[in-house]
């Protein structure tokens, strides 16, 4: 691997079937990377023991260094190697793994994973995903996976191969094609540091999380601390300038809607959330084919999935570094 962005890799489109399963597998067990498909967007894999395949990620991304990883591993069990795994974070794993959660625990003496899956932290952070297809390519390949969102840092994530071949393509090995991505959004982070943190707003929303703990939910504001990954100032962006809270779009804007307020493109027509976050990215995407240089965005309630989707706006419309 290189410390550039490799640019003349021949990328592969696979099927999620066997023998495509088989051939991203081989390809992760030689060092290469294969994007696949989560439940919440697309992850750029690597096998997470093989520092020269990790690197690839941060080269193949354009990714800072010091901003870790998430690996992703099949169950509890796998969890339980990597990591020291507390009572409360086996009953999160009980309650909502398989999906859209990511904890970030002690990392475990041993674990065999590279140091720059963990970026200098003692800590890693885990999740088993619930969509099919990475599920049985975890299986196949038979060790835990480093995957962070399968397009070049501080973009747009991706939900559908079309996404992850604009952004990638030519830098990565391959990518399973296993449709568009049904939640749309990332995972939700959460620290246990023996205080619940909620580090990033995601796919499972904080309410619910706070229902399982019988406890409310610290949100880390520390600008200053990467901990997990999604927490840069600026991220998930555009190519065009983000005005946030909008009812009302000013001349040479496109509007993206919500609910009541109808714009160009729409999040949900109906104000659903969970329809919104799927569409969040997509959306996204779109406005950049479309050349929008200035995006104006209708308030979206910060509640349930709210809350992620705003999370992604508010770093969307960030100043840029």
């Amino acid at each position: 691997m290189t410390d550039q962005p490799p640019q003349d890799v021949a990328t592969r489109r696979l099927m999620p079937d066997a023998a495509g399963l088989r051939a991203a597998a081989a390809l992760l067990a030689d060092g290469g990377l294969v994007a696949f498909p989560t439940e919440t967007v697309y992850g750029l894999g690597a096998d997470a023991g093989n520092g020269r395949a990790v690197a690839g990620i941060y080269a193949a991304k354009g990714r800072p260094s010091f901003n870790p990883l998430i690996v992703h591993v099949p169950d509890v069990e796998a969890a339980e190697r990597l990591a020291e795994v507390s009572g409360m974070a086996r009953d999160l794993m009980a309650a909502f793994w398989p999906g859209p959660l990511t904890l970030v625990l002690p990392v475990r003496e041993g674990a065999g994973l590279s140091p720059l899956v963990m970026a200098g932290l003692p800590t890693v952070a885990l999740r088993a995903p619930a969509h099919p297809v990475a599920r049985d390519l975890l299986r196949a390949v038979g060790r835990p996976l480093a995957a962070p969102s399968a397009n070049p840092s501080g973009r747009v994530s991706p939900t559908t191969v079309g996404h992850v071949l604009a952004g990638l393509s030519g830098r990565i090995d391959a990518v399973l094609d296993g449709g568009p991505c049904p939640v749309g959004v990332e995972s939700t982070i959460l620290a246990l540091d023996p205080v619940p943190r909620l580090l990033r707003a995601g796919g499972l929303p904080v309410e619910a999380l706070e229902e399982a703990l019988a406890q409310p939910i610290v949100v880390d504001t520390d600008p200053a601390r990467v901990a997990a990954p999604g927490q840069l100032a600026s991220h998930y962006a555009p190519q065009g300038r983000v005005r946030l809270r909008v009812t009302a779009a000013d001349p040479g804007e496109i509007l993206l809607g919500f609910g009541p307020v109808s714009g160009d493109l729409t999040l949900s027509a109906s104000g659903d959330l969970a329809e919104a976050a799927a569409n969040l990215f997509g959306c996204l995407h779109r406005l950049d084919a479309m050349g929008a240089e200035r995006i104006a965005v209708a308030p979206i309630p910060e509640r349930g999935l709210g809350r992620a989707i705003n999370d992604r706006l508010r770093r969307a419309a960030a100043p840029r570094p």
